[in-house]
């Protein structure tokens, strides 16, 4: 019962925070409702014993892209607020509607596996452990993990060396 409490706790705050999203007009603030999102979908990670794909959306949505999002707001002068003349909303309901019907109609015609009743698989192979051998263990992907990191650093100096360039 109290799972089920959780979830819908969390389920009404992913979707209070993505209509603040798309409500806000300040900039800022909907960066910040962004990150709760983010938070609120990692704890349905959670609650669906999901735990590597909740440390995954931790690390990567809130910890990299949203701080990303942040700083690149804060950086930028003079966008305290969003676009004052947005022409691009009646286009984009009929498009919103036809992808919301598509997705509808996807998930209501999908069949879907329910664990322990049509799956053969045990509860507990996407666990942590499991994804980590299958990395870690023989025949890994040992190589491209660390080839990642590497990347990623090299990018954040390249657009440090970038701004620091600008400013001149």
């Amino acid at each position: 019962m109290g799972q089920v409490i959780a979830f819908w706790i969390l389920a009404v705050a992913a979707l209070g925070a993505a209509i603040g999203v798309v409500a806000s007009r300040n900039v800022f603030r909907t960066a910040v409702l962004l990150l709760g999102c983010f938070l609120a979908i990692a704890g349905v990670y959670i609650l669906l014993k999901a735990d590597f794909l909740a440390a995954v959306q931790i690390l990567i949505y809130v910890g990299a892209i949203g701080i990303l999002i942040v700083l690149a707001i804060m950086m930028t002068h003079e966008i305290t607020h969003g676009s004052k003349s947005n022409r691009f909303v009646l286009p984009a309901l009929p498009i919103v509607a036809a992808s919301l019907g598509g997705i509808i109609y996807a998930a209501l015609n999908t069949k879907w596996q329910i664990y322990g009743q049509a799956s053969k698989l045990p509860l507990d192979t996407a666990s942590t452990a499991t994804i980590a051998n299958r990395i870690f263990g023989e025949n890994g992907f040992v190589l491209p993990l660390e080839i990642i990191p590497i990347l990623l650093v090299t990018t954040v100096i390249s657009a440090i060396v970038l701004v620091k360039v600008k400013k001149k």
